[in-house]
């Protein structure tokens, strides 16, 4: 008896905590949105809260019990370190100071001129209102025949379209993407180096917006003519980048020919039939011997154990969100879609990211 209601509290416990998990991702967000780490960072040592209240250049009356109760949870979640620092001139005067910690190097805003990767606008974007409200009508969604995502059912569009009619939302969408983006590519250069880029003569990135990867890949692998293939309106606006040129066009009616197809985290967002029909364009574009495809993106596996692959569930949830019939993938759910689209061979590169990379061939 008296394990089964040791038990019993434990699963309480655990319920109070999902229940109120939310917080801890709005904790993240007031986090960013008062640039707690930049502000820490930018003196280049542990602050009291006075000090870092002061820093905060739109703050005319800071709420300092408030900032202390959420620098307490934040603490607790290992964001941000806290210990007592003396006054020198008075011993008996102790105040708490807050420094970063790996986690919050992570939440820097002004990561750029800092040379360090950030995940700070992605999290500004899935806790934007507009992010979450679509959440409540996952439900309701799981009830009906999927003609309609939760996103499109709140906001009556769906998220490409909210971003073009809306040049705010369309702003965070692009940080969002640009910073995940960037840490992502720069996971597949240090691990990608042996074999996976080398030997081929031109690389055609499907899906690659305004060329920025495109133009990273080229940068290191400079015998590579890079062709950055997206819809017409996106690359009307890319900047120009050495060794990468642009191509307009429509991945469902045909893709650019190239030695390989580069296609970074667009196929999760499109269901079966719709990834087997870019497959075969994938297909059609590359050489019948020597040609390959190059996909990164989640491989999921429900009962793994690695760092990511709890959240990697979690993004499956947020396809059901914002996508009709786009999904995070098993390596089973992978290889049957390779094969219907033209690809019997592939094998999967674990890099130090949320995603991998699937190269597969044609034979």
């Amino acid at each position: 008896m008296e394990l089964l209601a040791e038990t019993s509290l434990k699963g309480q416990a655990q319920v109070w905590q999902y229940m109120l998990g939310f917080a801890d991702s709005m904790a993240v967000k007031w986090a960013v949105e008062l640039r707690i780490a930049d502000i820490i960072n930018s003196h280049g040592r542990p602050l009291t809260l006075a000090e870092i209240a002061a820093a905060m250049s739109d703050a005319s009356s800071p709420d300092i019990p408030c900032l202390t109760r959420i620098m307490r949870l934040l603490v607790r979640r290992d964001i941000f370190t806290a210990h007592p620092s003396s006054d020198d001139c008075n011993s008996s005067n102790s105040s708490t100071v807050y420094g970063l910690t790996d986690l919050s190097r992570w939440l820097l805003l002004d990561s750029k001129s800092n040379g360090q990767p950030s995940l700070a606008p992605m999290v500004l974007f899935h806790t934007d209102p507009r992010m979450i409200s679509p959440w409540h009508s996952i439900g309701p969604c799981a009830k009906e025949d999927g003609t309609e995502t939760a996103f499109k059912k709140t906001h009556g569009r769906d998220v490409f379209t909210l971003a073009s009619e809306c040049p705010e939302f369309n702003k965070l969408f692009n940080d969002a993407m640009a910073c995940t983006s960037e840490t992502i590519l720069k996971a597949v250069l240090s691990e990608y180096r042996d074999g996976g880029f080398h030997g081929l003569q031109s690389l055609v990135d499907v899906g690659g917006g305004i060329g920025g990867s495109l133009s990273q890949i080229v940068k290191s692998h400079p015998h590579i003519k890079g062709i950055n293939f997206d819809l017409p309106h996106v690359v009307a606006t890319a900047p120009p980048y050495p060794g990468v040129s642009y191509v307009g066009g429509n991945m469902f009616e045909s893709i650019p020919n190239a030695d390989a197809v580069f296609i970074k985290w667009i196929l999760h967002n499109w269901g079966d039939e719709d990834c087997v029909r870019i497959l075969r364009n994938c297909r059609k574009a590359i050489p019948e011997k020597r040609g390959k495809l190059i996909i990164v993106d989640i491989v999921l596996d429900p009962k793994g154990t690695d760092l990511f692959d709890t959240t990697c569930l979690v993004l499956d949830l947020v396809m059901i969100a914002l996508t009709k019939g786009g999904m995070e993938r098993t390596e089973m759910e992978w290889k049957k879609i390779l094969e219907e689209g033209g690809f019997p061979r592939y094998k999967i590169i674990k890099i130090p990211a949320i995603t991998s990379i699937i190269e597969a061939y044609p034979e």
